[in-house]
């Protein structure tokens, strides 16, 4: 006869047997369903054709996931299962998950990847441009780095004048990319100029801090310019993505930004001899229009002026005596003649006017009205113009006039005498 026992008891038998049988195994599928819990918690599902499985993974192990569990994705779990008494249900309890067919951190990489270029970390808009000329300049690595040594050896190679400031900092391990962060921080506090962050080569566990998004974050929020250099030209980091500038390798980066006191001086010494060149050419032409300009003025002075005018009026005022002492000299010797020649035309004159006198008078004693018209003569006239008698018409009006009298007078009748 069966042995009777309680649901408890079942429950407790099956999850004994469960968990003995089922420890450290690993399960793989596809992902049906997945909830992110406030608590850290990751609730999910997997499947294949024919069944699916609960799991959760506890906070503890959910933190270290380098990827973000998705609905759909081919994913190997590893655990135990587990039963819960209370309800009668079993579970799987995962510890760690991979990618099926790819690494956790290559998927982890990628994901991050797609997320920050939708939130904008990656555009190009946004980028701050290089400073040309850098007086201060930050370094974010560790300190007793050889990454540091190549370059500070870089620096004083190349540009010596700059202000180094170096951050140290973890740059590898759990920490690494929340002191790596903090750093970045303090450095944008610092006024710097430009801002390097990287370490040299290593295994892609060693360089994973460059890709988390605390980092990424740090980097987007900055103000300073900065460059990422990290690893090798090879390594292509999510921090190379959000930097301002991407470096192969740090040396490279103080390459890249720097510029070479070698090439500085010689490019000055071509521009001093250009400047000399210049200057001399320009002083030569210079001093040449100095003098033109000081014969000018010498030409052109008051003075020169005045004196030249003074001699101009020296010369004139001889050669003026000089004409008129001849025109005196050649005058006196006619001077007799042009009187007594004056005195003839002077006489003639007088002579030529008595005569036109007298002539005038006896003309004007023609004219005289008085003296013209003679005893029983009249002048005939009509609208004061005088006329001939033969023109007037009988029972026409006429003006008779003499030198005394004046009468209106009518035609009574007219008689033509025949010559």
């Amino acid at each position: 006869m069966s042995q009777m026992m309680s649901v408890s008891s079942l429950n407790t038998k099956i999850k004994s047997l469960l968990e003995a049988t089922f420890m450290h195994i690993l399960v793989e599928g596809e992902v049906a369903s997945v909830t992110y819990h406030t608590s850290g918690h990751v609730y999910f599902s997997v499947k294949d054709k024919e069944s699916a499985i609960k799991c959760v993974m506890f906070r503890s192990n959910a933190n270290k996931l380098k990827f973000r569990i998705e609905k759909g994705m081919h994913i190997v779990i590893e655990g135990s299962v587990g039963v819960y008494t209370p309800r009668g249900e079993y579970q799987f309890y995962a510890v760690h998950v991979e990618p099926y067919g790819k690494g956790a951190l290559a998927l982890a990489y990628e994901q991050l990847k797609e997320r920050l270029k939708a939130k904008g970390y990656f555009d190009a808009h946004r980028k701050k441009a290089i400073p040309k000329h850098i007086k201060k300049i930050a370094l974010v690595t560790a300190k007793e780095s050889a990454a540091l040594y190549d370059m500070l050896k870089i620096i004083e190679k190349r540009w010596a004048l700059v202000e180094v400031t170096i951050i140290d900092t973890l740059v590898q391990g759990e920490q690494a990319s929340l002191q790596i962060a903090r750093s970045l921080k303090y450095a944008d506090s610092l006024g710097v100029d430009v801002v390097v962050v990287g370490r040299g080569g290593g295994s892609t566990e060693d360089l994973w801090c460059f890709n988390e998004e605390t980092v990424a974050d740090a980097l987007f929020e900055m103000q300073t310019p900065v460059v990422s250099a990290v690893g090798h030209e090879v390594d292509v980091m999510i921090s190379d993505f959000v930097a301002d500038l991407r470096a192969p390798t740090p040396s490279a980066a103080i390459e890249m930004i720097l510029p070479d006191s070698q090439e500085i001086l010689y490019t000055l010494g071509e521009y001093s001899e250009r400047f000399k060149h210049s200057i001399q050419q320009k002083l030569y032409l210079s001093m040449r229009e100095l003098k033109h300009v000081e014969e000018i003025l010498l030409r052109s002075s008051p003075s020169r002026q005045l004196k030249e005018a003074q001699i101009e009026f020296k010369r004139l005022e001889e050669g003026f005596g000089r004409v008129i002492q001849y025109k005196i000299e050649r005058f006196s010797s006619h001077l007799p003649e042009i009187q007594k020649s004056f005195t003839q035309n002077i006489y003639f004159v007088l002579q030529q006017k008595e005569q036109h006198l007298e002539y005038f008078m006896k003309k004007m004693e023609m004219s005289d009205p008085q003296l013209q018209c003679r005893k029983g003569w009249a002048q005939v006239s009509q609208a004061g113009q005088p006329i001939e008698l033969d023109i007037l018409e009988v029972d026409q009006k006429f003006v008779l006039e003499d030198a005394s009298v004046k009468i209106e007078a009518v035609c009574l009748s007219k008689k033509v005498y025949s010559s």
